[in-house]
């Protein structure tokens, strides 16, 4: 059996095709869609938690080394791993919020994939992330369906990061297909992003037109100028209609980011100054809210960095400010700050006003943002994405008869200006913005293995 698969950044959804309508599958209860989330007590769990509980091997001699060293270290620590320690979805969001000190806690590790300049083992661990989660959609698709699924398209960005180029794509394509098999998929196939919404708006149309797909995913923005319509419904050849192609690392997790950074990061001390008149450092309030950038991460939450913290501490003229970002380091409350972020943008495209509460354990911090204040936040992605509509309808040479948009952070009244301010004259419509890459996927996955 085949299933369209949308591993996504902020969601992962599977659907298949039953008598050419497309059947979405529920993964979490009726909900169709889990939060790409995943916790475990260590970081080393996920690794043997895949072997020992789910009979999983590595793919290759460097995974084995990384298997090998995470039950080491987890008997080190006197864990025994079990099938109940790693989580998934909202499960493994509310642990981190419970305890964020105290586990392993990743959101969206499909950001991190492309990345140039890893190690091996930083590659290999990234596989298992994705495995467990590919694997934990699989055997609840199967426990749904009543019967073993084998075959899979899975979606992918025009672009995972551009920074590496083709590279980047080909190194962050070879850990989805690795973990996709490892996961129990024999047959692995993969469509863009943007292409699959195309397909799932196309089965809609009564007439050929050219459309411009913009999908404003979680991690990614990817643009296609395709030729759609009666015509090339059901062709397995689609490549005469694909016009062009445009796609870079920036969705709905980098508008998260600049709220934070930009609305949040006032109260930990940002752009004040030290007795000697000097500014505190503006990466010690970017990296611990860059959840899709690694080496950030790492930067931030390194131990010396806790003592250069403590230290600016003593320095800064507003030490209330700063300690609270010392308190961020020591609790690891990034995540828990985008969480805030994300929260206040989709408020935020229901009123005019949103009062954030960001919550650091020993105190509550309140922070008003109004939808303004969003706008002017969010303007650098906003740039962004126009200049990738922008360079799309140059590449086809051609203004298009529609603008598609869809993804979860298309929702947004600000994009869509945006979007409509790019190419003025064309007429912006959407379909399911959750739902419609899943359900192009589906139906391209009944044409690789009808």
């Amino acid at each position: 059996m085949a299933i369209g698969f949308d591993y996504g950044t902020a969601n992962c959804s599977v659907a298949h095709l039953v008598e050419s309508s497309v059947e979405q599958i529920p993964l979490v209860g009726e909900n169709c869609y889990i939060s790409s989330t995943l916790c475990a007590p260590t970081a080393e769990t996920v690794s043997e938690y895949l072997f020992r509980c789910l009979g999983i091997r590595p793919a290759n001699e460097v995974g084995e080394a990384v298997l090998r060293r995470a039950i080491k270290m987890n008997r080190e620590e006197g864990i025994e791993v079990d099938t109940g320690d790693v989580l998934f979805g909202e499960q493994a969001l509310n642990l981190y919020l419970e305890d964020p000190k105290d586990v392993y806690y990743i959101k969206s590790p499909k950001s991190f994939l492309g990345g140039m300049g890893l190690r091996d083992v930083q590659l290999s661990f990234f596989e298992d992330l994705v495995c467990a989660m590919m694997s934990n959609v699989k055997r609840q698709a199967e426990c749904h369906l009543g019967e073993t699924v084998t075959q899979t398209v899975i979606g992918r960005p025009v672009n995972f990061l551009g920074r590496g180029g083709e590279a980047s794509n080909l190194q962050a394509e070879g850990i989805l297909r690795r973990a996709a098999n490892r996961a129990g998929f024999k047959d692995v196939e993969f469509q863009f992003e943007p292409v699959a919404a195309g397909l799932e708006f196309e089965s809609t149309l009564t007439e050929d037109k050219n459309v411009l797909v913009v999908d404003i995913g979680g991690g990614t923005t990817d643009c296609s100028y395709i030729q759609m319509g009666p015509s090339w419904v059901g062709k397995a050849d689609r490549q005469a209609s694909l016009i062009a192609h445009t796609g870079q690392l920036v969705g709905g997790n980098d508008l998260d980011i600049y709220i934070a950074f930009r609305r949040f990061m006032h109260a930990f001390g940002m752009g004040t100054k030290r007795h000697n008149g000097l500014d505190i450092p503006v990466t010690q309030f970017w990296n611990p809210i860059a959840i899709n950038d690694v080496q950030a991460q790492r930067k931030f939450y390194a131990h010396d960095n806790l003592k250069e913290l403590t230290m600016l501490t003593k320095e800064a003229l507003e030490p209330e400010k700063v300690v609270r970002l010392a308190k961020l380091h020591k609790e690891t409350l990034g995540y828990a700050i985008i969480r805030e972020a994300e929260k206040a943008k989709i408020a935020l495209e229901e009123s005019n006003d949103y009062r954030a509460m960001l919550d650091l354990f020993s105190e509550q911090v309140g922070i008003e943002v109004s939808a303004a204040d969003m706008a002017v936040a969010i303007d650098n992605p906003t740039k962004k994405i126009q200049a990738l509509v922008k360079e799309a309808a140059q590449q086809a040479g051609t203004q298009p008869d529609a603008i598609f948009m869809t993804g979860g952070s298309a929702r947004s009244t600000v994009l869509r200006a945006a979007v409509q301010q790019v190419l003025p004259d064309i007429p912006v419509v959407a379909g399911n913005y959750f739902g419609s890459v899943t359900a192009g996927l589906a139906r391209w996955a009944d044409v690789c293995y009808r």
